[in-house]
């Protein structure tokens, strides 16, 4: 199967650190927020009172750059919109639950929030959220993302792609991501692959084919 024989090409990476603090409160989360934002390049995941402090390795940051820019060749050879997040973090006080994902985006919405900055208490949620978690993570993500209301997920352990679409209050794994049902998951593990040797070929290539799928 080409699914097999192209993950397999992709190196067995190092991970993220992350570190889990329980019992916190929404202010301490708030706080620890302010501290960690100015002096680390950490990303923080809260969740009901546990905060999980997340030290991106460099593996990490391959993927969800070169995932980003599979994302945006996609967007702009489908003639489609888009307003970038990165990892903005997305805040919900009245679901006790906040995050800074590798990668969030507007894409259906985009029109309804384009030139302005995000207010969650009045702007929908990001249409797709992407997140490589190559370590284990003590938050539950699927539940987090969920209970926002984001309606497309992306994971990446390193090796899979899992993509989740929000059904009800849940999300349903399926084959192909709804914002671009013509991809099969082949094409971003033979992305990545070509990727360890040649982004530069890997985007030459990526975007002729999606441009012969128009």
């Amino acid at each position: 199967m080409l699914a097999n024989s192209t993950t397999e090409q992709l190196p067995i990476a190092p991970g993220e650190k992350r570190v889990a603090l329980n019992g916190l409160d929404w202010l301490a989360y708030q706080q620890m927020k302010a501290l960690l934002n100015e002096r680390t390049r950490a990303r923080l995941t809260y969740d009901r009172g546990t905060l999980e402090i997340t030290m991106p390795s460099e593996p990490h940051e391959f993927y969800a750059r070169l995932i980003e820019l599979f994302v945006r060749i996609l967007v702009v050879e489908l003639g489609l919109q888009i307003k970038t997040l990165g990892s903005t973090t997305l805040d919900r006080e009245d679901l006790a639950r906040g995050s800074e994902p590798d990668n969030g985006y507007y894409i259906q919405n985009q029109p309804q929030v384009a030139g302005r900055t995000i207010d969650l208490a009045v702007d929908p949620p990001p249409d797709l959220i992407v997140e490589v978690d190559i370590t284990h993570t003590d938050i539950d993500k699927n539940a987090l993302y969920a209970a926002m209301g984001v309606p497309e997920f992306w994971r990446f352990n390193g090796k899979v792609w899992r993509i989740y679409q929000l059904q009800g209050n849940a999300y349903v794994e399926v084959d192909r991501p709804p914002t671009f049902p013509m991809v099969a998951k082949e094409k971003l593990y033979e992305f990545l692959a070509v990727s360890q040797q040649s982004e530069v070929d890997a985007e030459i290539n990526f975007r002729a084919w999606v441009k012969q799928q128009m």
